[in-house]
């Protein structure tokens, strides 16, 4: 079974139009989980406690989007093979 994982992570942003971060040192992992729903929770959870700081922004980044082991490595990732 494949897992869909997903990490759950937020801080400060320089601009609340823009997604940069103010200092990338202080970002804030509150962790990856195994699913979206739980994902979601942890996100929905997070980003109402900093709602008073519209600076402060959470996301969830789906890390099994990131690398699919069906597919060939590029190039690039079998250099140091």
């Amino acid at each position: 079974m494949t897992q869909r994982l997903h990490l759950v992570f937020g801080g400060e942003l320089v601009d609340p139009t823009k997604n940069v971060f103010k200092n990338v040192n202080d970002i804030h992992m509150v962790g990856m989980f195994p699913d979206y729903p739980s994902a979601y929770a942890a996100w929905k959870s997070e980003a109402q406690r900093t709602v008073d700081n519209a600076h402060m922004r959470y996301f969830i980044a789906h890390i099994h989007r990131l690398r699919d082991e069906a597919t060939a490595a590029s190039a690039t990732e079998e250099l140091g093979s």
